[in-house]
């Protein structure tokens, strides 16, 4: 991590951090892109945004924002982590949809892919409401640690094996209000 981006975080969170993953401004250009595609692909179809909660939360503001075209959005909540560092594999729906998605343009924006059981659980359960179309934009995707074969749409950054906190993403709660990613070390350094 270089001087200026330890400078950067507060003093809270410095001692639990590494090195930092993906930069705040490298987040600001990418998720401007994905939203330029976004619109052109879904240009005459606005999609339905579908963030999951609770690490999507920035990511989809900042997405929806630069998506040129009218969105609705709606979220769900799902939990496969509870407060641990590595997902248990079993997916539980916490909170569920407010919204109709027959016949929808329905776009499941993720916070980060892992094993890609959480998605995959998602693509099925989502895709029995009879979506027109069910795409997935993930800010993040760890590269090598699918378990389960996916087609993802859109991609922010393919990254390691490490787990990462900030810009939504959690250990326990915290972290979530940090503007970059970073990798997780729980007070041990990098």
């Amino acid at each position: 991590m270089s001087d200026n981006e330890t400078n950067s975080l507060p003093s809270w969170a410095a001692h639990d951090l590494g090195g930092v993953v993906v930069s705040a401004d490298e987040i600001r250009r990418r998720v401007h892109e994905l939203g330029q595609l976004i619109t052109s692909d879904y240009a005459g179809r606005p999609p339905l945004l579908i963030g999951v909660l609770k690490g999507a939360l920035n990511f989809m503001a900042d997405l929806m924002r630069s998506i040129e075209l009218p969105v609705e959005i709606d979220f769900m909540a799902v939990s496969s982590y509870g407060a641990a560092t590595k997902t248990s594999g079993v997916v539980r729906i916490v909170k569920d949809l407010d919204v109709d998605l027959q016949g929808r343009d329905v776009l499941i924006v993720e916070d980060v892919i892992d094993s890609g059981l959480t998605l995959n659980y998602l693509r099925q359960y989502l895709g029995a409401r009879s979506p027109a179309s069910l795409e997935v934009c993930a800010l993040l995707l760890k590269d090598g640690l699918q378990r389960v074969e996916q087609d993802i749409r859109y991609v922010g950054f393919t990254i390691g094996s490490e787990f990462v906190v900030g810009y939504g993403l959690d250990v326990g709660e915290r972290f979530r209000n940090l503007d970059g990613v970073y990798e997780y070390t729980g007070g041990t350094g990098s």
